[in-house]
């Protein structure tokens, strides 16, 4: 018989302590202001969704999901990501309303991961889909709303990589036509970030001197709006020549947000090639090898629910910025009362804390001294520490 498991949780799911969890609430309560203040209406979806809907559309891969097995023996899964299940909202009871649409969520979403990854099951994301709007202004906008989060969350600094799919699409039909298991292989390379694997493959697949020089170059696109100019010197396939256009597009109107210094274009940068359809990009802070935003075009997936529309978004993980913003940024000052009574001042006592709650909007808590003694440590700056917690002040009511 297996050992029971009392302390022990699933794999890639962990616990949150107050402080953790308050750091990550307000972070969370700062992220969704922004999002409001950008117009962005929050929606709610379950956690629970049928399989063949839901989960098929998402850009989740399969074996990632988790399943279940309703009463009726019908397959649920548990949300992946939120993409997928707006997009089912859009199309069913927000299909009267017009578009353009701008929606943003909260929520914990869910992926089985492999035990030895050290990921996370269960993360938490924070987002917004633009729903309805196929301009590079929306593209924009969205990119431009996601460097207003991290910087209402405090995270600092960061770079927004920039990319779009539609440039390695056109390339690689144009150097890799009929090749389209070296086009996928090149394209898995690059979604992983493994330059070194993209070099050694290029080596294998006996192209010509040229065509491997210049399938080579895609990983010095890196820059400012610079870039775009080399990009079209590179290629005339119409497609990629387009997605230049966009992108250079999108990063005027960048410049006018005044935002630009916060973004790269990254050519290499393709996102989940399978489900983008347009610009795509990543946000990363510094001294974290994982991206805490992501986001781009996806105008193939509101077709999946019967109502076909061009839509763009992101989605910040916020137990990564929790991991990534500075002390000074994430931790809430000290502002804690305790009052301290007897049994003889209760009345007066909870009365005062009740009043204080009211006119402070802080935290306020009460102990019962029944002999007018307590252990209490004077700190420097004049707070308390009583029973190992730390209050910005002490009120008595033990006379």
């Amino acid at each position: 018989m297996s050992k029971p498991k009392v302390f022990e949780k699933p794999t890639g799911v962990k616990d949150y302590l107050p402080e953790a969890a308050a750091k990550l609430r307000s972070i969370e309560f700062k992220l969704m202001q922004c999002l409001e203040r950008w117009g962005y209406r929050e929606i709610i979806t379950p956690t629970l969704e049928y399989y063949d809907t839901v989960g098929v559309a998402s850009s989740t891969e399969d074996k990632k999901l988790f399943k279940l097995l309703d009463r009726n023996g019908t397959t649920l899964v548990m949300r992946s990501d939120m993409t997928a299940p707006i997009a089912r909202v859009v199309s069913s009871l927000l299909r009267e309303h017009a578009f353009p649409l701008r929606l943003s969520y909260h929520a914990n979403v869910f992926r089985a991961i492999e035990a030895e990854a050290g990921r996370d099951a269960e993360f938490f994301q924070t987002g917004v889909e633009l729903v309805g709007d196929a301009s590079s202004e929306s593209d924009a906008e969205v990119i431009a709303l996601a460097v207003a989060c991290l910087q209402a969350a405090g995270v600092k600094p960061f770079k927004i990589a920039l990319g779009h799919v539609g440039f390695l699409n056109g390339l690689f039909q144009e150097t890799l036509r009929d090749r389209t298991d070296a086009q996928t292989q090149l394209k898995g390379c690059l979604l992983n970030r493994d330059y070194v694997g993209y070099r050694e493959a290029l080596k294998t697949m006996g192209l010509p001197a040229a065509v491997r020089e210049e399938l080579e170059g895609i990983l010095r696109l890196r820059g400012g709006q610079e870039i775009c100019r080399q990009a079209r010197q590179l290629t005339d396939d119409p497609v990629a020549q387009q997605a230049i256009a966009h992108l250079c597009e999108v990063w005027d109107v960048l410049e006018a947000y005044g935002v630009s210094e916060h973004v790269l274009i990254d050519l290499t940068m393709i996102g989940d090639f399978s489900y983008y359809t347009g610009m795509t990009f990543e946000g990363y802070a510094a001294d974290l090898g994982f991206p805490v935003c992501s986001g781009g075009r996806y105008d193939n997936l509101l077709a999946q629910f019967g109502r076909p529309a061009p839509a763009t978004g992101f989605a910040l993980k916020t137990n990564r910025i929790l991991e990534v913003i500075s002390k000074e940024a994430a931790a809430e000052t000290s502002n804690r009362v305790l009052i301290v009574y007897t049994a003889d001042n209760r009345q007066q006592a909870l009365s005062r804390a009740g009043e204080l709650r009211m006119e402070r909007q802080a935290p306020v808590e009460t102990l019962l001294a029944p002999d007018g003694q307590y252990e209490k440590e004077q700190l420097a700056g004049g707070s308390v520490r009583v029973r190992g917690i730390e209050y910005q002040s002490v009120i008595e009511f033990v006379n």
